[in-house]
């Protein structure tokens, strides 16, 4: 056997929304179209401050910044907390990263060591536990249902903890795929329960601004010691600037500076400065704007779907997902998903990305495209299911 292999934390389960998408993108380059409802990502684009501000820093030099970012940025999330929540956050404590991704990886590897035990959710976002899989931590997912809204309860965290500790839980609120959102009391719950414990709390909070159904609070609000994580790829409709940011405890700062200047050295100056005009009033008003072309396609679906035969939807208080079963057409949603893109031109994320134990029974459909985009997919499914 040749001694040049893969390394074994490099054998993750793929990421099978981003299989969808490559499949789809071939159906199209041989002609066909495709409707796209299988990844996350805003049909929209920047707003235009944003656009505006990337253009001028292109007139200037460009070059290395702080690790964590350069501090006007710092101090504009900083003031977003204050501004949208009533929150002093120093800035300091704020790290902009490549992406929401990137704030996991810096978070993930300055709260644990190797072995570390960190619990969340099922169904949830795939590339938790994948990302965890390759640093030699371990993912603990605990089966959430609709007795809770398809959200964790301190007393699983307790019973988890109890049965083999635990190191960490990692959250999100909105959640993806269900859409489920903590209420502030059950997000202040979870935390203080991290805190009595001693487990370190993660929050992703990447959709908030996304609600439509109930009141948005950040883990913030709760403990100083929460690791908090946002981006601004999904309400700042800037997937491909690919910057977010964190929230670091104090304990964190150093630890994760270290990270950073050896991992990445620094963030892409570009989409720092232009993610600064994000913030602004007339970025607000464009952004508002597209959530509320969000929100229409969310009341379509969920009116559509369940006609159509897809029942047994999950929540959708935020986010742009509806997660629903399809046991009335199969068993096997990597199969659905498949039949569904090649014999009706929609593509969706089969549910074994979200819930390895009961995701083949359900698929996410994206609805962050148009209101077009929705109508026509729910025709062409319409026509397919038949």
């Amino acid at each position: 056997m040749s001694r040049f292999q893969p390394s074994n934390r490099s054998q993750v389960a793929p990421f099978i929304a981003m299989e969808v998408l490559s499949a789809a993108v071939e159906r199209e380059r041989a002609g066909h179209r495709v409707v796209h409802m299988e990844v996350g990502q805003p049909g929209a684009s920047a707003p235009t401050p944003v656009l505006q501000a990337a253009r001028r820093a292109l007139e200037g030099r460009l070059g290395y910044t702080e690790a964590l970012g350069i501090r006007p940025l710092r101090e504009a999330i900083a003031g977003h907390y204050a501004a949208t929540y009533g929150i002093e956050v120093p800035s300091d404590r704020v790290a902009v990263t490549a992406g929401s991704s990137g704030a996991f990886t810096l978070a993930f590897l300055a709260a644990f060591d190797v072995g570390a035990r960190i619990a969340m959710p099922t169904p949830g976002y795939p590339a938790y536990r994948n990302l965890l899989a390759a640093l030699g931590l371990e993912a603990v997912e605990i089966e959430c249902g609709r007795d809770t809204r398809w959200a964790l309860t301190p007393e699983m965290i307790r019973a988890a903890h109890a049965e083999k500790p635990l190191h960490g839980v990692l959250v999100a609120s909105p959640a993806n795929p269900t859409g489920t959102m903590y209420t502030p009391q059950a997000l202040e719950a979870l935390v203080r329960t991290c805190d009595d414990l001693g487990l370190w709390f993660i929050s992703d909070e990447i959709y908030h601004g996304l609600v439509y159904d109930g009141a948005q609070s950040t883990a913030l609000a709760s403990s100083d010691r929460a690791i908090v994580i946002n981006s601004f790829s999904k309400y700042y409709c800037m997937t491909g600037w690919r910057i977010g940011w964190m929230i670091m405890p104090e304990q964190l700062v150093k630890p994760i500076d270290r990270l950073a200047q050896n991992l990445t050295l620094s963030n892409n100056e570009i989409s720092q400065r232009a993610a600064i005009a994000a913030f602004s009033p007339e970025a607000t008003v464009e952004l508002d704007r597209v959530k509320a072309g969000y929100a229409a396609n969310r009341a379509y679906l969920l009116e559509h779907l369940p006609r159509l035969g897809f029942e047994d939807l999950f929540p959708v208080d935020g986010a742009f997902y509806a997660y629903a079963s399809i046991a009335r057409f199969s068993n096997d949603s990597l199969d659905f998903v498949r039949r569904m893109l090649n014999e009706a031109g929609v593509a969706a994320t089969p549910g074994p990305d979200f819930d390895s134990a009961r995701g083949n029974r359900y698929v996410r459909f994206s609805f962050a495209g148009t209101s077009a985009d929705m109508e026509e997919a729910v025709a062409r499914l319409g026509g397919w299911l038949r």
